[in-house]
């Protein structure tokens, strides 16, 4: 018998561990300094186990025809989710992920190696010096999932950081993040003013009780130039387990209030989420 056993390496940024799910055969867990990172099913590379993770996935979903190859760029890698599932669901996509974590990225091509075919290329870099440099109009989506522990990084969050993500966009393309926020919603007001600056179009995707406030949670960030289809994303996200609610147009330019785009002198990283928010054991 091979049975999976944890796997625990001290990498660049933190402690690593890759935990096999005992229902899933081949389902491994990653978590950094016990902060769950990703999900991962090596039979099931459609399977997104997280919520935040299948609502990112519903935006990839609908962001052109089914089955259309895309050029994506990654910002943060971890167990490599996402460009999996994009293999999976759009095969051809060419794919760019970028993770500060080289010891991160080496666990995971030893342990949890993307199959044959995959047009994935994996770079150790800063995700912002790593973005700067991207050619323009290079990518059709620009997918942001970046924490340092359980925080977005602050040079990920300002007016300098969107223009550049707007420059590597093609017209047409889109930016979707994964950012973490709970009321009064300081930070994710401000992340809604700073890309209103860059683009026409904006959406969120997040609980209903992380959207009255009532817990610390993820909220999925979409924006693009041209318009969101927020009518099947809110059918899709919906029809989750965990139900989600969309909020665009003029119910969240209410929500985003008279919040200032974050210049890059007033940048923060994301709230210290509360104790046992996102650990495990």
């Amino acid at each position: 018998m091979n049975e999976a056993v944890p796997v625990s390496r001290v990498t660049d940024h933190g402690t690593a561990k890759l935990m096999p799910d005992v229902d899933r055969e081949r389902a491994w867990l990653l978590t950094v300094d016990g902060a769950p990172q990703s999900y991962v099913d090596l039979d099931e590379p459609a399977h997104l186990e997280f919520e935040y993770t299948r609502r990112l996935g519903h935006v990839l979903d609908t962001v052109a025809e089914p089955g259309r190859a895309l050029d994506v760029l990654h910002l943060g890698g971890g167990a490599l989710t996402l460009p999996r599932y994009l293999a999976a669901t759009r095969p051809g996509c060419r794919q760019d992920v970028v993770e500060a974590d080289r010891g991160l990225l080496e666990l995971v091509a030893e342990h949890l190696p993307l199959p044959d075919g995959s047009d994935v290329t994996a770079h150790a870099a800063d995700a912002r010096a790593w973005l700067e440099s991207a050619p323009a109009d290079s990518a059709d989506v620009l997918v942001a999932d970046v924490f340092g522990g359980s925080r977005v990084p602050a040079h990920l969050t300002s007016v300098g950081y969107a223009r550049q993500a707007a420059r590597v966009l093609r017209p047409d393309g889109v930016y979707v993040a994964n950012l973490a926020d709970t009321a009064p919603f300081g930070f994710l007001r401000g992340q809604l003013a700073t890309f209103a600056t860059l683009f026409e179009e904006l959406a969120i995707i997040a609980e209903p009780g992380v959207l009255r406030g009532r817990r610390f949670g993820n909220v999925v960030l979409v924006a693009a130039h041209r318009p969101v289809d927020t009518a099947e994303l809110a059918r899709r996200t919906a029809a989750d387990a965990f139900p989600a609610r969309v909020e665009h147009g003029r119910a969240l330019r209410d929500f985003t209030g008279g919040a200032r785009p974050v210049r890059e002198e007033d940048a923060v990283p994301s709230p210290v989420p509360p104790s046992g928010a996102f650990g495990i054991g």
